[in-house]
């Protein structure tokens, strides 16, 4: 009881110094009791929900802030659609050297995962949106060019003179020559994008449309995850660049694919080990066992079997002969006479259970 006491008393003693610590200090919110009562500075709110704070440009995200955003970037890499663009870039080069009679530098800037929603919303504007669809997929897809080099483009090849830089007249909606040039531009682009998938899996994109608006150019939900492929196209002192949108859900079809490692330019295949093997393979020797018919009966009469001893089979001269490689039965045929030697005619296939 003694010990109940002083502890009751020295609880009362803390409650009372808290009360007066509260009543002295001004900046304690109304009817605050208790030692533990502390009011947050802004920073520490700020700290709190993730804001920066003003000058704060480090770029990194934390507190609630980072967990709301913590799944825009969680999806899954796909190691094959690095050697996927990068053979693109490489393509792309030589197409549009080609398509502009100029000297075109093509370059990888960045491969990245985003949402669709957020991706339509940072789009600046203006700019062209094609929409294309991959036929063996059976989804579409989205490439956006911006307005640099949409006139970049129409500046080229409409034989603008070098050194000057094109020039961009903004507050108008494209024209109809502007929108038939950047047109020819995506043909070419979607033209090299099959050609880089070819080697992992055939798949033709073909141009649906072409919009100025992204509202009009939704191909997924807002929520969806997209890749987002950013592409620089320099012409000596003009340029811009190409975004390729590509949702997940366009890719699944092919996503074992696009998730194996590789090394070398044939995306994890050697022809010449190939070749070797199936070389090997045609000059194999194999077995082939004849075989008349079989006849199951007791271990018993088995042992009982003396010199002179008959086993009667269940077939008779015209009977069919079953060809086998070891277990595997593969052939049916009949047996003769070729050149004093007994022979067997290969008649039909024997086809095994899996196969069509």
């Amino acid at each position: 009881m003694a010990d109940e006491e002083a502890m009751m008393e020295q609880w009362e003693a803390m409650a009372e110094e808290g009360e007066a610590e509260a009543d002295g200090d001004d900046a304690a919110p109304a009817g605050g009791a208790g030692g533990s009562t502390r009011v947050l500075d802004q920073s520490e709110i700020d700290s709190l929900l993730g804001v920066a704070g003003v000058g704060d440009d480090d770029g990194e995200e934390s507190g609630i802030q980072a967990i709301l955003n913590s799944a825009l970037v969680s999806y899954e890499r796909l190691p094959m659609l690095e050697v996927v663009f990068d053979r693109l870039v490489r393509m792309m080069s030589t197409s549009l050297r080609n398509f502009t009679s100029d000297n075109v530098e093509v370059s990888l800037d960045n491969i990245t995962s985003a949402r669709f929603g957020d991706h339509m919303n940072s789009i600046p504007l203006p700019a062209m949106l094609s929409v294309f669809k991959a036929e063996e997929w059976d989804n579409y897809g989205l490439m956006t060019v911006d307005s640099a080099l949409i006139y970049s483009i129409v500046d080229v090849l409409l034989g603008g003179r070098r050194g000057t830089a094109a020039m961009r007249i903004e507050g108008r909606p494209y024209t109809t020559i502007e929108r038939n040039l950047v047109e020819r531009m995506v043909h070419v682009v979607l033209a090299d994008l099959s050609a880089a998938f070819d080697p992992l899996s055939p798949v033709t994109f073909r141009f649906d449309r072409l919009e100025t608006n992204p509202r009009f150019a939704t191909i997924a939900r807002p929520a969806n995850a997209v890749i987002v492929v950013t592409l620089r196209v320099d012409m000596e002192d003009r340029g811009g660049l190409i975004e390729l949108l590509i949702p997940y859900a366009t890719l699944e079809p092919v996503r074992e694919l696009l998730l194996q490692m590789f090394m070398g330019e044939k995306f994890g295949r050697d022809s010449i080990w190939e070749g070797h093997l199936t070389a090997e393979l045609w000059q194999t020797d194999i077995s082939i066992d004849a075989v008349l018919d079989q006849v199951e009966m007791p271990l018993g009469e088995v042992l009982e079997w003396i010199e002179g001893s008959q086993l009667d089979l269940n077939c008779n001269p015209s009977s069919k002969v079953e060809l086998r490689c070891g277990d595997v039965a593969m052939f049916k045929g009949r047996m003769g006479r070729r050149g004093g030697h007994i022979a067997v005619q290969v008649a039909e296939k024997i086809v095994r259970e899996g196969e069509s």
